[in-house]
């Protein structure tokens, strides 16, 4: 059974509160928050990957979550992504869910992924879905993917190849909305093959049984968004901050999380910049 999402966190309430508590102070975060919200990080980090095959030693994966092109995210910004990601030359771009925010009945899908469309890697881009694409209609994400050069991953996977070694490169359905399956993600992936699974929620880690799987690349949680010191993060996960940002060890298969790159709820970030994570891959 698919589990229930969590209830919405509303941080109108939490944003009217903090105005009446701190004041002018709170006005001034505002300015910085907003400004936060745009100023796109490049993290870089090395992972190591089980059965990683020799050509595959030190290529790079960049991953893109979370855009959320739509109310508080414009076409502007996606645009701005995508020539940054392109900027940095990866091997490989993994996409891993949310592509739009608060569509409201309209195809916010062709738009984004006209720009999301431009980007390039030798090895190729894939995406997966996320909760937000189910919720903002995803017969559109799929009409927007028809048309699209980008490789989609939902519950199936494809083998990239350098020479003679291979990769697994897999993806998952949304854990909240759809019935993500990693056995039709892997299918004939063996034991002593390296693999790396796109998933949108990382909570999708806990779930994981198979081996087989060497790294998840997950988004979702926004890295918390809104970061304030003394307060708990809220995290839309139901291990807590377990699966926060960054590289994090599930019960078998590690999954890096991105901080992602849009907002949803209110135009602010606080401590938790946009993220483009550089990943090098390396032999375990």
């Amino acid at each position: 059974m698919t589990p229930a999402a969590p209830p919405r966190f509303n941080r109108r309430k939490f944003v009217k509160r903090l105005v009446g508590l701190t004041g002018a102070g709170v006005v001034g975060s505002f300015g910085y928050s907003w400004f936060e919200a745009s100023w796109v990080q490049v993290t870089r980090s090395v992972i190591p990957v089980a059965n990683l095959p020799a050509p595959f030693d030190g290529k790079t994966i960049a991953v893109l979550a979370d855009i959320h092109y739509g109310r508080f995210n414009s076409i502007d910004f996606v645009r701005k992504i995508v020539d940054a990601a392109n900027a940095l030359q990866p091997d490989l771009i993994a996409l891993v869910g949310d592509y739009t925010y608060e569509a409201e009945g309209q195809d916010l899908f062709a738009a984004c992924f006209a720009e999301l469309n431009r980007l390039t890697a030798p090895l190729g881009v894939f995406c997966v879905p996320g909760n937000h694409d189910y919720w903002d209609n995803i017969d559109y994400y799929h009409a927007a993917m028809s048309t699209s050069s980008i490789t989609e991953l939902t519950n199936r996977g494809v083998w990239v190849t350098i020479g003679g070694a291979r990769l697994r490169i897999g993806g998952v359905d949304d854990l909240w909305c759809g019935q993500p399956d990693v056995n039709a993600a892997l299918d004939d992936c063996k034991k002593d093959d390296a693999s790396v699974l796109l998933c949108h929620n990382p909570d999708y880690v806990e779930h994981l049984s198979d081996p087989r799987v060497g790294l998840v690349l997950a988004g979702h949680t926004h890295g918390g968004q809104i970061l304030l010191p003394f307060m708990r993060p809220h995290v839309p996960s139901r291990y807590g901050a377990k699966y926060l940002k960054g590289l994090i060890q599930g019960p078998v298969a590690q999954v890096y999380v991105s901080r992602g790159l849009g907002v949803v709820g209110i135009p602010f970030r606080f401590r938790s910049r946009p993220e483009i994570a550089m990943l090098t891959l390396a032999a375990a």
